[in-house]
Order: structure tokens, then sequence, then C-alpha cells
């Protein structure tokens, strides 16, 4: 049967909903786990900056693009999108009102999970995936839509929410399983697939981001050579292993001078640079402001609705 997109009065039930458990904007977690609701009642113009979890994003009303790299993934009602593992990114909402706020639910994918969904869905093996990349859109569905309404109205009740919602969440899973995604979902859950073999590289990268980097000793830790290593780290993530790292870098050096409130001399040799000047140069080509200005416009404007994600 051919997948048909949502219905206007499927989406308005779905953002009925959303509204109930976003009331302002902001990222709200629900009472089911690893869900989230999304709330932005105005557009961007600057960039929001933020690291997205391994996740699938399902819109009710709105539309926001997300920058990978060189490359740019606009989804709305229409259309959902899919992040692969976790990757610094920079999102602009560009529709968006406070009548008709940007309003979307985030689920974020657990690995184990979709792996044992995947082989029950996918008993003869996973479909093909002709291209390993680290975020993906795809065709929202009316199952799709009706069954995330369905998660959203279970969590009014104790019993359900406790009960229900988690089965809810599975059949969504399955549904996404079943979608023009579901060779993308899958990939989520098997350990071997090209992209998860270099989400272990980023889990390295995360926890190791203020220390020299070794490529070759990174390749080998995910069982690739080098030069096949650097071109699959590329084309999944968007950036090179080093480029990688100076932007995980200067996302925590943002974190520290915002939250943890140290200078920004300080913010940059606790993240691994040994030259401020380098520090301050290329927080100012990533952010658009040197790291004292931003920090003070971040204060005064309040932070982004991606910041929690």
């Amino acid at each position: 049967m051919t997948a048909t997109g949502p219905a206007p009065a499927d989406l308005h039930d779905f953002a009925a909903q959303l509204r109930a458990y976003a009331p302002h904007d902001g990222v709200h977690a629900l009472r089911v786990p690893n869900a989230f609701a999304v709330r932005a009642s105005r557009t961007n113009a600057e960039l929001f900056h933020s690291v997205y979890r391994p996740s699938v994003c399902i819109v009710a009303q709105g539309r926001k693009t997300v920058f990978l790299g060189p490359d740019l993934y606009e989804y709305d009602a229409t259309r959902l999108l899919v992040f692969s593992l976790e990757l610094p990114m920079a999102s602009q909402v560009t529709r968006a009102s406070a009548a008709e706020p940007y309003l979307a639910l985030k689920l974020d994918v657990d690995p184990a999970q979709v792996a044992e969904l995947a082989a029950r869905v996918y008993p003869h093996g996973r479909p093909p995936v002709r291209e390993n990349r680290g975020v993906y859109v795809g065709e929202s569905t009316a199952d799709l839509v009706r069954t995330a309404t369905r998660v959203l109205t279970l969590l009014a009740d104790d019993r359900d929410a406790a009960l229900l919602a988690p089965l809810a969440v599975e059949e969504l899973l399955i549904r996404l399983l079943r979608s023009s995604v579901g060779g993308r979902i899958a990939q989520i859950g098997h350990e071997e697939s090209t992209v998860q073999r270099v989400a272990r590289a980023v889990e390295w990268v995360r926890a190791h981001f203020d220390e020299p980097m070794d490529v070759p000793a990174l390749a080998e830790l995910v069982h690739m050579s080098p030069s096949t290593f650097h071109g699959h780290f590329k084309a999944v993530t968007g950036l090179s292993p080093l480029q990688f790292q100076k932007a995980l870098r200067l996302r925590e050096a943002r974190r520290l001078m915002l939250v943890g409130r140290v200078d920004a001399t300080t913010a940059g040799r606790r993240v691994g640079y040994a030259s401020a000047s380098q520090f301050t140069r290329e927080y100012g080509r990533l952010f658009g402001r040197a790291p004292t200005r931003d920090i003070a416009h971040l204060r005064e404007h309040g932070p982004d609705v991606d910041s929690a994600h």
C-alpha cells in the first residue's frame, strides 16, 4: 500500500497535543522516556548551535532547516528528519509565529531497541542504503502522525503513560522502520554499519575532544584504514575528523563561558587551545562574534530553542 501524507485534520490534532505539552518556547521532556515536545514561536535569522543525538523529528506545523557541513536539510509537516548519530549542528526555524508556532515531536532513538525491532521488521536482512549520511530527510505519513498523536494522548493518564505509551512509542518505531526512512533507522541499531562505526569514532572524539587527535589510531579503533576512515567520517558527519573535533571544542567553550562563567582565555585553554588568538579567531568564524560579545548577546537575548538537544 502506498503511504499517504498526513491530512490537515491529523496535523491539527497532532499540533493540539504538542501545544498542551509545550506551553512556551523550548524543548520539553515528556513522561515517556526519550521523547520531547519542541516549540518555537518565531523564526531566527541567526543560526542555533547544538549537538543532536540519534533521533527522529516529526513536525506538526512550521518549518526548520539544519546544516551539516556544506549541506542543508529542510523539514516540515510533510517531511521528517532522522539523525543517525550524535552531531554538532546548526539550525534555523524558518516558519513560525506566535499564532502558529513551530511544533514537533523529537524522539531520541535507542540503538538496542532499534536493533531488536529491526530484526522483527526485516527478518531476511535490512534494506540496503545507498548513501551513508548522518542526517536524512524522509516523507512523513498519516500513519506516523496518527501514531505520534496517540503517544501524546496516552500521556494524559498516569497508568496509560506508564503502561501503554511505551508500546505506542514501539509502534511508532516499527512504522518508521517500515517507512521510506526504514533503512536509515535500521542503521542506528546495526553495530557494523558504516554509520555506527563512525558513531563509535564520534563517541571517542566527544570523550577526548580536548586531547590531540591521532587519526590513524582512531581509524584502527573502528577497523578501517586511515584513508577509508577519513572518507566515511566526512560522508557521514559532513566534516573531517579534525573539523569535527574543532566544532565540539568551540561548542564546549561556549557552554563553559555561558554556564560556568569562565573567561574566554580559560575556556579556550580547557578545551585544548594553546593559542588564545587562534581560539578567538575560530570561535568568531563559527558563531559570528568574538567570544565575549557572543556570550553577552546570549545572556541578553536568552538561550536558543535547540540548547537542550
